[in-house]
């Protein structure tokens, strides 16, 4: 990545492990902000400056990865790029999520470099 400001990451997932794991593979390179559960992705999500991807989870507790991208895409300016990061991996959940809008829909277990290929990807790094 070239010098000057990072670019900013939202890692959400419920399970500790998974967020403490994406985030230590993603914080060379960018800024990372974590989030537990559906309601505190989507604060993070509407804060200044805004984070410029997110890495969501399905299942997590308040509202699902889905219902922060329902909620976030009826805030005006509030356009961020999704990666789902998820166990749900049904065609239903899959087709659902890239109708949300996602970039990418990555199922677990995941390849950590199959992941970092698809944030490089998305944010042009």
């Amino acid at each position: 990545m070239s010098a000057g400001v990072k670019k900013r990451v939202l890692v959400a997932d419920d399970d500790p492990a998974i967020r403490s794991l994406v985030a230590r593979a993603l914080s060379q390179d960018y800024e990372i902000l974590l989030a537990e559960d559906g309601p505190s992705a989507l604060a993070r999500l509407s804060q200044d400056p805004r984070p410029d991807l997110a890495l969501l989870d399905v299942m997590m507790p308040g509202f699902d990865g889905f219902g922060v991208v329902e909620r976030l895409r009826l805030v005006p300016g509030r356009k961020v790029p999704v990666i789902f990061l998820t166990a749900r991996d049904a065609p239903q959940d899959i087709i659902h999520g890239i109708q949300l809008g996602a970039r990418h829909y990555i199922a677990k277990p995941f390849a950590l470099k199959d992941l970092l290929a698809k944030v490089q990807k998305v944010l042009g790094t």
